[in-house]
């Protein structure tokens, strides 16, 4: 009974061992999936938190610089008389100017949440419906402008990359150096004269018609928008992928015979692909910014435009609604960005690494 009972106490811890070695690993593997999961969402939630605090700064920055600002909006109302302090003191309180300032900001940004940014000074009209107009020719613009910066940008930087060294490369670099130093009114100038005027081939003033009509118009606006930053890009993609080309993991994919193709798309691009994303997110927010110039000088109904007439017609509501709504297109892409890019690069987990 003796020997009985110990070869069966020796059995079951035998047992036991195996089970706890079976089944380690998988416990091991689900805390290290709960540990990637808690990072992930650690990472997100962080990200949020950051664009909903950098959103609230700026509506403050953006409300109370009108008070910094010269000018009275109530005598900008009633420009071209005589007003009476009485009229003042009515259109003052009429559009709710003589409140305090926290209290008009409350009352501001409670109507921004629901979409209602106030009256139009100028216009005389809901600032919503000012910016639903002229909106959709600026998004048209931005995104052909984007659509250019990343073909051509990416297309530039890959080819000098793959030719590095000798006169192509060199020639890109040039190029790219010369056309990121000029400024987008200049390159609309000559887009212009030369394309507009000398041969004909596109249209150099307004906005156009819905459809075909409208996309000969953005033409030429798109690339006076975009080939300043198509140089950038170009610049970025050749330094991130040169940089790859040198890599051990690179030099033993070419070592092991795989084909030039291969090592480029599988190795180099792959790896390559962060910074020109993270870049491209940048500049393609900041389209928003750089597109005022280019609609004044193609005469564009966008918001661009909008902005500059705004400002130099004292119109705060329309010109707080813009930069806002300028801000949080920049703010989101970035934040969409810096959230993608863990999913395209798989060596960087979420929040565990700095960049």
């Amino acid at each position: 009974m003796t020997s009985t009972g110990a070869a069966a106490n020796e059995t079951r811890a035998v047992r036991l061992r195996e089970d706890g070695t079976s089944s380690g690993p998988q416990r091991g593997g689900r805390r290290s999936r709960g540990r990637r999961s808690g990072t992930t969402a650690r990472f997100v939630l962080g990200r949020l938190v950051g664009l909903v605090a950098t959103l609230f700064a700026a509506s403050l920055v953006v409300f109370f610089s009108r008070f910094v600002v010269p000018g009275d909006p109530a005598r900008f109302l009633l420009r071209g008389r005589s007003p009476s302090p009485e009229a003042i003191a009515e259109v003052t309180k009429q559009y709710g100017l003589d409140k305090p300032p926290i209290e008009q900001y409350l009352s501001w940004i409670s109507g921004v949440v629901r979409g209602d940014f106030g009256r139009s000074l100028q216009y005389r009209d809901d600032v919503s419906s000012v910016l639903l107009a002229r909106l959709p020719v600026t998004l048209e613009l931005v995104a052909l402008a984007a659509v250019i910066i990343v073909l051509f940008g990416l297309a530039a930087g890959i080819f000098a990359s793959l030719r590095r060294g000798k006169l192509t490369d060199r020639v890109i670099l040039m190029t790219s150096t010369a056309l990121g130093a000029m400024p987008a009114f200049v390159i609309a100038i000559l887009l212009i004269a030369v394309f507009a005027v000398q041969l004909g081939w596109f249209p150099s003033f307004g906005s156009g018609d819905a459809g075909w009509d409208r996309f000969m118009h953005l033409i030429l606006p798109a690339f006076a928008l975009g080939l300043a930053f198509v140089a950038l890009i170009a610049r970025v993609t050749r330094s991130s992928m040169n940089e790859q080309f040198v890599r051990e993991h690179v030099e033993v994919a070419t070592s092991r015979g795989l084909t030039r193709s291969s090592v480029v798309l599988r190795h180099v691009l792959r790896n390559a692909v962060g910074p020109i994303l993270l870049v491209s997110g940048v500049l393609v927010a900041g389209l928003l910014v750089s597109s005022a110039i280019v609609e004044q000088t193609f005469g564009l109904a966008g918001m661009g435009s909008l902005l500059v007439q705004s400002v130099d017609r004292l119109d705060f509501p329309v010109v707080q609604a813009i930069v806002l709504v300028v801000v949080v297109a920049f703010v989101t892409i970035n934040t969409i960005v810096d959230l993608i890019q863990p999913l395209i690069d798989p060596r960087i987990a979420a929040g565990s690494e700095t960049r």
